[in-house]
């Protein structure tokens, strides 16, 4: 499949890759250069390929408090939004997402790779009740973010709407036939803009004449490793929780009589905390991380789910799931050979600034 921008990716000379089934560029030229760009200024991102569905209906607060570890009662007003998870009976991941608080209902972003799950999902639960809901996905829409420090501005002139200067982190709002939400997955400031795909085409045509940066999923994926931020089907998948995920503080377990899919198990963990956790990983020797490298640590082994070389640092930094009461100093092997590492609190980069010594 391809997004309404593959032509101009093709024309700015990306590498198109295979993502989950998308034509998606990879990088245009200088994956290093693209991250830079985000941290030091500005970049956009195609992300087209995410899904955007629309929920409504007189039951739908009801029907998503049911299906969310997160309380969408919590978006008291138009205009807010929530990371949150969606679960199965087990509490295992089935994907993150962000839901947005709208005037008719609700929209949610999914991830590409699970688009199809997540819709089959909703459309299960909906088919079990007699609920008042509408599931629309909106393939008509293409999404751009526009990531870094001077990202925000860069768009509310381009729109010409003062008012997204002033949006608080996740919030959003309508400009005539755009969505903004000061969202992203970078770490960086910024927002993504979800309009139909000639508007989208006309924003990143605007933003690339003034010297925007267009960035790929290499950058995407180096960015937001340095923010700490998960990766669904790395560090996160069916079969691991949020508390072994370091995705806890998403659920939410008050008010008690919320009968969410997969608090049954959750609540388990209370009395049987999990004996994995997540936790970030500094390389203190040569070499990069990668999924699926070995750590060993004082407490047993574990496993690299995300690493990469950061641009940012210098080194290699990353993602491990280890036992929960491992700490400090470890060792990944890499090729058969040990190199020192350290387990750290993400994330490794904020605001562009180192955040461990």
């Amino acid at each position: 499949m391809k997004t309404a921008l593959h032509d101009t990716h093709v024309e700015l000379g990306a590498r198109i890759v295979d993502f989950a089934g998308w034509d998606m560029p990879i990088h245009y030229g200088s994956q290093v250069n693209e991250h830079h760009a985000v941290r030091t200024n500005c970049g956009m991102f195609d992300v087209s390929h995410m899904l955007t569905v629309d929920v409504s209906g007189a039951d739908a607060t009801a029907f998503l408090g049911r299906l969310f570890a997160g309380d969408v009662n919590r978006l008291t007003s138009t205009g807010r939004s929530l990371y949150t998870l969606m679960l199965n009976e087990s509490g295992g991941i089935i994907d993150d997402l962000i839901v947005y608080s709208v005037l008719d209902g609700y929209r949610i972003v999914f991830n590409a790779g699970m688009a199809d799950v997540d819709l089959a999902w909703l459309q299960r639960w909906l088919n079990e009740t007699e609920a008042d809901v509408a599931i629309s996905p909106r393939r008509d829409l293409s999404m751009v973010a526009v990531q870094g420090p001077n990202a925000v501005e860069l768009v509310s002139g381009l729109l010409r709407e003062s008012k997204i200067t002033e949006m608080q982190s996740f919030s959003c709002m309508s400009v005539g036939d755009c969505f903004v939400a000061r969202t992203g997955y970078t770490g960086e400031d910024g927002v993504e803009v979800i309009a139909p795909h000639d508007h989208v085409l006309q924003l990143w045509t605007e933003l690339h004449a003034r010297f925007v940066i267009p960035c790929g999923l290499g950058a995407r994926d180096t960015l937001r490793i340095e923010a700490g931020l998960n990766l669904n089907g790395s560090d996160m998948d069916s079969s691991t929780t949020p508390h072994e995920s370091a995705l806890s503080w998403t659920v939410h377990l008050q008010p008690e009589d919320r009968a969410f899919i997969g608090r049954n198990a959750l609540s388990s963990l209370t009395a049987n905390p999990p004996i994995m956790k997540l936790t970030g990983v500094v390389l203190e020797e040569s070499g990069v991380l990668r999924h699926g490298y070995d750590v060993e640590t004082d407490e047993g082994i574990g496993i690299i789910t995300s690493g990469t070389y950061s641009p940012t640092l210098g080194y290699s930094v990353g993602f491990a799931r280890v036992p929960r009461q491992a700490k400090g100093p470890c060792r990944v092997r890499i090729r058969n050979k040990e190199k020192k590492a350290r387990l750290v609190k993400p994330p490794f980069v904020k605001h562009g600034k180192k955040v461990h010594a």
